[in-house]
């Protein structure tokens, strides 16, 4: 680890990931500075919450002069790198860093990265759990986080050099990034944040830094039947293994499924992991997440037999396919965090019974057609909602011009609320009741999981 002591660094953000730098620096002997556009009032409490420490504020913008003598600006989660500030920073050859950045650094335990357009954190989750069951009696320990939980960098004074840390990275944190983790794997690659990068180009060249950052002595786990995805091998420096449907011809190291069964494959080994009529999770997206479970823990040493019992247990994560309950014999699922058409099918495409669809919410500037022509010939009744409604129904509409089955009921509300009671009063019994917007939250609410707990709540009360 570098020393930061009598270095002068400025944060900018007071979110989630800015409150855990300035609290390391801070400690490290650091003079640091935390900018953030929003008002003291604002921020009090995460200001009344820093109060332990030495830090001085910058609040209401962004000034360029934050940048006389800094050392390195740091970027929380969220924070985009053409901000004006970031802009000047490069130009005048000062470092760029985040939090997963100061932490691949300081930390002696090996660390398994987890990025990808969709599956990110169910994956990430998965291998945590796997980890657990393995460490089960021992002193060992599972470190899970990154962009999902708690930053590490709070955790990072109890990690142990035989422990193992599991982390998602999104694309926001990899722009940032010039090391990578030891092992570490891209799940898949689709449009998502075009609004924030401006092009797949872009997008997909952070995702890319995961890998172009690794060493010939680290792992790479790379989905091989995802085109965009499988040309990335180019780029591994060192050890690869590949998941996917099927056993790739020429991979000798490899997670896939086979006569109804996952298997992972080892040079002339093959295991059983679970059939597929066993595993916990529902939909067919799931059984991917797994294999790419199975493919990083075991590049991570972790025996078959914590594969299997994960396979076997492990139910979802919250907002993700997450059951709510059933209601007058219709079963109600929460899948908020799919913000993006493509996640949004993967729902649809999990279930084979009559299904009654919410789809809806902010649009981020994402191709429809797909999601539309799937839904015309897959969903009973759409109920949208939120401000990508109307566009969502256009393209609906086109769909269903060209298809001569049947079309779905549809039905347009304004919000969350009247959409879950227009969904109750259509749905049959034998049903399943989707959430699974395809747009963000935030034309309603502050994100995926305030809408998903909101969804929970009101399917309680119906």
């Amino acid at each position: 680890m570098r020393d930061w002591k009598g270095k002068h660094v400025v944060i900018i953000g007071l979110a989630r990931q800015g409150k855990a730098l300035a609290q390391f620096l801070s400690q490290k002997g650091v003079e640091v500075v935390v900018s953030d556009q929003q008002s003291a009032e604002q921020l009090e409490p995460a200001i009344q919450e820093l109060a332990a420490y030495e830090l001085t504020y910058q609040l209401g913008s962004h000034p360029i002069s934050l940048l006389e003598g800094t050392d390195v600006l740091f970027l929380s989660g969220g924070v985009p790198v053409d901000l004006p500030i970031a802009v000047e920073a490069r130009e005048r050859g000062i470092e760029l860093a985040n939090d997963t950045q100061l932490f691949l650094e300081a930390c002696c335990a090996p660390v398994i990265g987890i990025t990808g357009s969709a599956g990110k954190t169910t994956t990430t989750t998965l291998v945590g759990r796997m980890a657990e069951i393995a460490f089960a009696g021992s002193e060992r320990r599972a470190w899970v986080g990154g962009n999902i939980g708690r930053p590490l960098l709070n955790d990072l004074d109890e990690i142990q050099p035989d422990d193992l840390v599991i982390m998602e990275l999104s694309s926001f944190q990899l722009e940032l990034m010039t090391m990578s983790p030891h092992i570490a794997a891209v799940l898949n690659l689709t449009p998502d944040h075009l609004d924030r990068h401006g092009s797949m180009e872009v997008y997909a060249a952070a995702k890319k830094r995961i890998l172009a950052n690794q060493t010939k002595d680290d792992i790479a786990v790379v989905r091989h039947d995802d085109p965009l995805t499988w040309e990335m091998r180019s780029l591994v420096q060192g050890r690869m293994i590949a998941f996917g449907w099927e056993q790739p011809a020429d991979e000798k190291e490899c997670a896939y499924v086979r006569d109804g069964v996952l298997r992972l494959r080892s040079g002339d080994v093959e295991h059983e992991i679970c059939s597929e009529e066993k595993v916990a999770l529902r939909g067919r997206h799931n059984l991917m997440n797994l294999l790419a479970a199975s493919a990083l823990a075991s590049a991570a040493g972790l025996p078959i037999e914590a594969m299997s019992e994960v396979a076997r247990n492990f139910q979802g994560v919250a907002h993700r396919l997450e059951f709510v309950r059933r209601v007058q014999g219709a079963e109600w699922y929460n899948d908020s965090i799919a913000t993006t058409p493509d996640r949004a099918l993967a729902a649809v495409r999990a279930f084979a019974e009559p299904k009654v669809l919410l789809a809806g919410g902010q649009d981020k500037d994402l191709p429809w057609e797909t999601f539309a022509r799937e839904v015309v010939r897959r969903v009973d009744h759409l109920i949208l909602f939120g401000e990508a409604a109307q566009k969502i129904e256009r393209h609906i509409k086109d769909a269903a011009s060209d298809d001569a089955k049947p079309k779905p009921t549809l039905v347009i509300c304004e919000g969350l609320a009247d959409a879950v009671q227009a969904a109750a009063d259509v749905a049959e019994e034998g049903d399943v009741v989707v959430l699974s917007p395809g747009g963000t939250s935030f034309d309603e609410f502050l994100n995926y999981e305030v809408r998903g707990e909101k969804f929970r709540a009101l399917v309680e009360e119906l």
